[in-house]
């Protein structure tokens, strides 16, 4: 909390002096921001909503009897095969990662559905093919597959 109310005076402060240096450009790198915003909220409140939902209807003792510290390789390939139906943003996969870790999910099973949410999109396989080619498109979601199970191999080494 305290960091967030840091981040959010410095970006005042910094936004106060570039006001002073050049308030047209201010203005302009505001409104940009804004419409930016407005692109990405409809996908954002989706998100969230999904998100909350899901979580209202998943109690945290199926959340950790699916992919809590018990469910081993079977909850990492629960969470391979859940992240890899779509490519999620980021800013929406670091929240979901904690708020899952929060109701028990375990951290190599958690780093496999983050990292394969942000790496592999089965749901926009096709629009890949028709752009890169069929043999780029596979060995890219194959590759992401596999850099991410090792990725959440390491964490699976490191925390035990």
């Amino acid at each position: 909390m305290l960091s967030g109310i840091i981040l959010y005076s410095l970006a005042a402060i910094y936004l106060i002096i570039s006001f002073k240096k050049n308030k047209l450009k201010t203005k302009l790198a505001l409104i940009s921001a804004w419409k930016m915003f407005r692109k990405v909220l409809p996908d954002l409140l989706a998100i969230m909503l999904f998100v909350g939902l899901t979580l209202s209807l998943l109690s945290p003792d199926l959340i950790s009897s699916v992919i809590g510290e018990n469910s081993g390789l079977l909850g990492m390939v629960y969470s391979t095969i859940l992240g890899s139906v779509a490519l999620v943003p980021s800013f929406i996969v670091f929240p979901l990662g904690r708020t899952l870790v929060q109701n028990g999910a375990a951290l190599p099973q958690v780093a496999v559905l983050m990292s394969t949410l942000m790496s592999v999109g089965l749901a926009t396989l096709t629009m890949e093919q028709k752009i890169f080619g069929r043999s780029f498109a596979y060995a890219r979601n194959a590759s992401a597959i596999i850099m991410s199970l090792l990725f959440a191999w390491i964490v699976w080494v490191v925390m035990v």
